[in-house]
């Protein structure tokens, strides 16, 4: 832990933003478990969203898969696979909550613009002002043959057809002056739309924007539309502050103020009752996360074949990957690396550490977001945000529905002792709740 001394202080009085992010695709999630609910029941959606808003959560942040996993052609059975539909999941918990902003994961490849930002609008209408899109983007043909359009998308045209996306759903919710609606037409060579809106802005006028990419590319796409970045900058600190410093430097290079676009980074919270327990909870966890079995399919990934006849326990293999790059079936990670140079490494690697192929998954694994006591987290976390590091944090329960319970009950209450998390919501839209400015169009 850190115990930062006042000189490092940039924003002494900054408090800590927290969402809660509830994943698409995973082998995070510790579904095994007798605690862990249905990843499909409402009933576990409820729960979760009711324990983050208890906790004054400024988002309930829903991933979305839109396709299975595989692993070779074959359904991948040991993730958590699948969602409902986000916007029909979180209408329903508009109703059953009162100020928690509501994040729906949305993709600007397999949509359209009109029609999406009308189902935004009608979420922010019908939640008082907390609705949110998170803007995805997609290129691969595997995820395209669920939509009949694989490979139709040149990787290099994603983030310019997710950004004419942006710009005409904006000038959907931007065509109703209080009075009236004025008919949208655009004509870009992405979009031909004819369009009257139905649907009137929301108190906060449009959806909160969120982005995650972090090429340099998204980066440059979320400074000039988003209101907030969901990064994977969420373990080490000097790594998160280069990236939400270079943030700040596009942002400014967009014409916008410097701190106009928040970051929140995706993170893994393990609360331990006291300092004896941090490392054993924290090394529960992540081998509940990483089974042997897990182990296996994570390696066979990479060598582009069926490894579960090995003994986890035992060696990486012997022979080189079957596959010369690691496909995108099991999710981004690794999507692209050259399969034998990583085999390579990792076989270096595990003889330098002595490690065996679980052994090895687990060492990769382990550096996952932050673990100690209430105390600890709190001044860790309040050193972040003061510093710079990051505007809050996306959190990823290891376990769900209950796995806010510690969060809430014992990291929350330490945050407010120091004067660094809300004690109450500061209004009643997502706007408000993250500080943000008016949206870019309506300033």
């Amino acid at each position: 832990m850190t115990t930062p001394s006042s000189g490092d202080l940039r924003f002494p009085d900054a408090v800590v933003h927290f969402g809660v992010f509830f994943q698409g695709v995973n082998h995070s999630t510790i579904w095994s478990d007798p605690r862990s609910g249905s990843q499909m029941a409402h009933s576990t959606f409820v729960q979760l969203v009711r324990t983050a808003e208890r906790g004054l959560f400024d988002a309930f942040f829903l991933g979305e898969g839109l396709r299975l996993r595989e692993q070779r052609g074959r359904i991948h059975d040991l993730d958590v696979v699948g969602r409902p539909d986000a916007l029909t999941e979180l209408a329903t918990l508009a109703g059953l909550t009162t100020h928690i902003g509501l994040v729906a994961t949305q993709n600007t490849t397999y949509n359209d613009p009109a029609d999406l930002a009308r189902r935004l609008a009608s979420l922010d209408v019908l939640s008082g002002g907390r609705a949110a899109w998170n803007v995805v983007t997609t290129d691969n043909a595997w995820t395209g043959e669920n939509f009949r359009r694989g490979g139709h998308l040149d990787h290099a045209d994603r983030y310019e057809r997710a950004e004419r996306f942006v710009r005409t759903a904006q000038r959907v919710w931007d065509s109703w002056d209080g009075e009236r609606y004025t008919p949208v037409e655009v004509r870009d060579g992405f979009f031909d739309v004819e369009f009257t809106p139905t649907v009137p802005r929301s108190p906060q006028q449009h959806p909160v924007l969120f982005q995650a990419g972090d090429s340099p590319a998204g980066r440059d796409f979320a400074t000039r539309t988003a209101d907030v970045v969901f990064s994977r900058h969420g373990t080490d600190h000097a790594d998160a502050l280069a990236f939400a410093d270079d943030i700040r430097r596009r942002t400014v290079a967009a014409g916008r103020p410097e701190g106009d676009v928040l970051v929140l980074p995706g993170t893994q919270i393990v609360v331990a009752d006291n300092e004896a327990e941090v490392e054993e909870k924290a090394r529960w966890v992540l081998e509940q996360q990483v089974t042997p079995a897990t182990a296996l399919s994570l390696v066979g990934q990479v060598w582009g074949e069926d490894l579960s006849h090995l003994d986890p326990d035992g060696p990486l293999p012997a022979h080189d990957p079957v596959i010369s790059v690691v496909d995108g079936t099991r999710g981004a990670h690794r999507t692209g690396a050259d399969a034998v140079a990583l085999a390579q490494r990792w076989r270096a690697e595990a003889e330098e550490g002595k490690f065996s192929l679980r052994e090895l998954v687990l060492h990769h694994s382990s550096e996952r977001g932050f673990a100690g006591t209430a105390s600890q987290l709190a001044d860790d976390l309040t050193h972040w945000v003061r510093t710079g590091a990051s505007d809050g944090f996306n959190i990823t329960p290891y376990l769900v529905p209950s796995g806010l319970d510690d969060v809430v009950d014992q990291l929350v209450p330490a945050l407010q002792d120091r004067g660094a998390y809300p004690t109450e919501y500061v209004g009643t839209t997502l706007r408000e709740h993250l500080g943000l400015r008016a949206p870019l169009t309506r300033r």
